[in-house]
């Protein structure tokens, strides 16, 4: 067998690793080909289901940013790694340091299940969490093409990849200038985008022995408020949905000791002891103030207690997110390739991107106690006099209220991350053999300043206690000049914490031909990747004295040696039998070693029909966040119940009605490598010319999962998590123990199914396309000794694991025409259910939440010379999000939810490409 036929079969087998994600040779090339939907498709189909994305489809669906492109994937989870979900600081897997940031999760395991290359290599990870790859950092207008490997725990790149590999493959050795400008507007407002983009080169590695290009693209998101669509409305309680919160703009007051209602209060004829109280909603009035409503006590009588919430007013919070947010992107990419001999090249390769990205939160909610020392002082001029409907009510004292500070400002923050990746590399062959080279440093840093919405808590208490401030603003009213220029005296502005991790990498790679055997080559690969991974994070201010300040607690240069060596052969058994056998050994400077295997096979007994699967097992280890990251205390953002405690003392606020929740978070430095056992089996078929479809079961089992326990989940489990619950002398809980931990695991079971079809209508082309992915199950244990919960088709806070997602696309071209419409469908899954789920639902509470489709239409013209004009509608039928009624504590949202659907509308792309040359 000759040797670039040996490569391409190898590299179907997926053996020789970053031979796969080069383009510049023609074996490469080629390599893409053989992922189409041709007879050849089908004859070189490989053993691993790989997905291929070319740019010229990305651009025709009117994407603009990676972290788009990676949504459409069915095999990516529903999670909340996009940028609108990530703009939290509450729910599972928030992540408190992540503004600004997008990640990849394949089958729902996690951005760090999930491994992201470029051109076959890692890049560093988000230079603030340090998790993963931020999307951001990919220049998406430099790239050829994007590979999906949906078969977990590479052999090549790594046994951390248990949810799969995503290779973004960047264009080399082009000639040309070529430059292209987007836009794409949405119909209803907000949300707009824009890019432009330049791409150059010069130099034949044929006839002048050397190519270099550059790379240039600059992007802008607008901003999109949720109050600028009319599907985010969080109050809606007669389909289950209402704020639970009792922070208002309009206070709520409290009840404690010595304050004006007392340790607490009655009305008259009624025997309960209450612990809140305001005179809208005695009047029935608390919607005369924007995005308030009386509170829906039976909504949430069993989360949070009726005691407080009975005659307090609400406020839909939820409606105040920002939904897109500010967001300026410019990524460089330059490489120099260079023909040293005719069988040996030398590349340089430049890439550098900066993302601003800036995070809006609502504004902070702030109470007034005696502990703070910030009460409404007697004799204050806003002074809430509620005698009249409380009786027991003490105008002798100071009043403690519960405050959403809208007059403080959207708390907001600029994150700037930068990256860089500088890769010196070799290629080529001697004789019968290629090889792979390379030496590369990459680095991820980024910079968070506090610009708006922060105040430090010192001064923001005391200007509270002064009484010139306002927490009973009413309808039509503001503060006053003197009230404002108080609340701006008490703001942080300025560099806040920072953030960097690095990567040194040496690998390489040798494959070829060992001997012959009866059926055919024996071929082998071999090679070896040494890396150096370091991660720093630190506040530049003391964030202790900031008033719900970001971010995680300090973690100073740390930093780990991972040695790895792999090999693989690829074994023609028979004719139409081949056989792929890997293993690869890892060795983590702080973890430990770690050897797995895997196999493959890949038979084919006709021209039109091939069946493939493989076995494997995975590898990750513990981030340096997860492991080292120092303890951070914070407050639960509502009052909650000690489901323990109340049931041995029903009815005493300190247990069923908590005012406030301490609860720490940090890393553990006991955690151990979460692992995993993953295989597929499928087959690919084509009846008839022009026509195929590929169907890949597959499963994953893991062990210890690494995953971020809340406050509530303890709170939820206390039987079983009862230690992580620290509890003063009095019973009453002093705060809760949360963090990182090894979960028992997850098992996951789904079918990926592809569907392609072409053909001829007189002079028009047709291409039909479906990529989706039917998940069986996806079950799921919290912790050790639980028992393992059917998650697939249900409301959850972590992931939405839905039972069917798939992108179908028609084309059609003629000349210089074409056009591409594009199908997306999500399956619905159960809503969550009002109330934690006790009691009975109101009537027009709907279990079911809806699935969501969309269709993006794009018409395409070359008649020009040398230009290329797109356009396109996306969300062509404007499709609203689906409503769920969830809680918007736990995930952003309020009536919809970010990780199904895309809050921009109907909108219009247009793009323009003109090639000088």
């Amino acid at each position: 067998m000759k040797l670039k036929k040996l490569a391409q079969l190898v590299a179907l087998m997926g053996v020789v690793g970053p031979v796969v994600a080069q383009e510049a040779a023609a074996p490469a090339m080629q390599r893409v080909e053989v992922t189409g939907s041709s007879i050849k498709r089908v004859a070189k189909e490989g053993a691993l289901p790989v997905q291929v994305i070319t740019f010229d489809q990305i651009e025709k669906q009117g994407i603009t940013t990676t972290e788009q492109l990676v949504r459409t994937l069915s095999a990516n989870g529903t999670g909340a790694d996009n940028m609108t979900s990530g703009n939290n600081v509450f729910g599972a897997d928030a992540d408190r340091v992540s503004g600004g940031a997008s990640f990849a999760s394949l089958r729902g395991l996690g951005p760090s299940s999930t491994l992201v290359l470029l051109n076959g290599r890692r890049i560093a990870t988000h230079g603030a969490s340090g998790k993963s790859v931020d999307l951001n950092s990919i220049p998406l207008g430099a790239i050829s093409r994007v590979e999906i490997l949906k078969d977990g725990a590479s052999a090549i790149y790594g046994t951390d990849a248990i949810g799969g590999v995503i290779n973004f493959i960047l264009k080399t050795n082009y000639s040309g200038v070529e430059a292209s400008v987007s836009t794409n507007d949405t119909q209803a407002g907000g949300g707009a985008t824009r890019r432009a983009s330049l791409l150059a080169g010069t130099g034949s590695l044929e006839s002048d022995r050397y190519n270099i290009m550059a790379s240039l693209t600059v992007d802008k998101a607008q901003q999109l408020n949720g109050r600028d669509r009319s599907f985010v409305n969080g109050f809606q309680p007669g389909r289950g949905l209402s704020p639970d919160t009792t922070g208002t703009p309009f206070a709520n007051q409290m009840a404690g000791a010595g304050t004006a209602l007392g340790a607490s209060f009655q009305l008259p004829g009624d025997a309960n002891k209450y612990l809140q109280a305001n005179p809208l909603s005695f009047q029935g009035k608390c919607d005369s103030i924007a995005g308030m409503s009386q509170y829906q006590t039976a909504l949430w009588k069993d989360v949070t207690s009726p005691l407080r919430t009975t005659y307090s007013c609400a406020y839909d919070y939820g409606a105040d997110y920002v939904l897109q947010f500010p967001v300026e992107r410019a990524n460089l990419l330059s490489r120099g390739t260079f023909q040293l001999a005719p069988d040996h090249r030398m590349f340089v390769e430049v890439l550098g991107s900066r993302t601003k990205a800036t995070a809006i939160l609502t504004p902070m909610q702030v109470q007034a106690t005696v502990a703070n020392k910030n009460l409404y002082p007697v004799g204050g001029a806003y002074y809430q006099d509620l005698s009249a409907y409380i009786p027991s009510f003490d105008r002798t004292k100071p009043i403690s209220y519960k405050w959403r500070a809208n007059d403080v400002g959207n708390r907001t923050q600029e994150n700037t991350t930068d990256n860089a990746r500088v890769l010196v590399g070799f290629e080529g062959n001697f004789g019968k053999w290629d090889y792979k080279a390379g030496i590369s440093r990459a680095e991820s840093s980024t910079k968070t300043k506090l610009t708006d919405g922060y105040s430090y808590t010192d001064k923001l208490y005391a200007a509270l206690a002064s009484g010139i401030i306002n927490p009973w603003v009413g309808a039509g009213q503001s503060q006053t000049e003197a009230a404002k220029q108080l609340i701006e005296s008490t703001k942080f502005r300025g560099d806040f914490q920072h953030g960097k991790t690095t990567l040194t990498q040496i690998d390489g790679s040798v494959s070829g031909e060992l001997f012959q055997l009866p059926a055919g080559a024996l071929a082998m690969a071999a090679g070896f990747d040494l890396r150096r991974e370091g991660y720093s994070f630190a506040q530049d201010v003391d964030a202790t004295q900031i008033l719900l300040s970001p971010g995680n607690a300090a973690l100073k240069d740390a930093s780990r040696t991972v040695k790895a060596v792999y090999a693989e052969l690829l074994v023609p058994v028979t004719k139409d039998l081949e056989m792929q056998l890997a293993i690869r050994r890892d060795d983590y400077s702080l973890v430990g070693a770690t050897t797995n295997p895997k196999v493959a096979f890949r038979y084919q007994p006709t021209d039109f029909l091939l069946f493939r699967g493989s076995a494997s097992k995975g590898f990750l280890a513990p981030s340096f966040q997860q492991l080292y990251s120092g303890s951070l205390s914070q407050e639960l953002p509502n009052g909650v119940i000690d489901q323990e405690g109340c049931a041995k003392h029903p009815g005493v606020p300190e247990y069923c009605a908590i005012d406030r929740l301490d609860y720490k978070t940090g890393g553990n430095t006991n955690l151990k490598p979460e692992t995993s056992k993953q295989g597929s089996v499928g087959f690919v078929i084509e009846p008839f010319k022009g026509y195929s479809a590929s169907f890949d079961y597959w499963a994953i089992n893991t062990k210890d999962r690494i995953l971020n326990r809340t406050p509530q989940i303890v709170l939820a489990n206390y039987q079983a998590l009862n230690q992580y619950i620290h509890r003063n002398p009095d019973g009453t809980i002093e705060y809760v123990q949360a963090g990182w931990i090894n979960a028992a695991g997850s098992r996951v079971r789904g079918l990926d199914v592809g569907l392609r079809g072409e053909g001829k209508i007189q002079d028009a082309k047709w291409t039909a396309t479906l990529d989706g992915t039917y998940m069986d199950s996806f079950k799921f244990a919290e912790y050790q000794g639980q028992e393992y919960q059917e998650l697939v088709g249900k409301f959850y806070t972590r992931d939405l694991y839905l039972r069917w997602k798939h992108n179908a696309s028609f084309g059609v071209s003629r000349g210089d025409w074409s056009g591409l419409l594009i199908q997306s469908f999500s399956s619905g899954y159960k809503d969550q259910l009002p109330n934690g789920g006790k009691g009975t639902p109101p009537p027009g509470f709907k279990p079911d939440v809806s699935s969501y489709t969309t269709y993006n239409l794009s018409g395409t013209y070359t008649g020009f010379k040398n230009t290329t004009i797109t356009v396109g509608i996306q969300n062509l039928f404007d499709r609203d999000p689906p409503f769920t009624a969830h809680n918007v504590d736990e995930v952003v949202g309020a009536g919809w939810d970010p990780r199904v659907a895309d809050p921009r509308g109907r909108s219009l792309s247009f793009q323009l490409k003109y090639k000088f040359m």
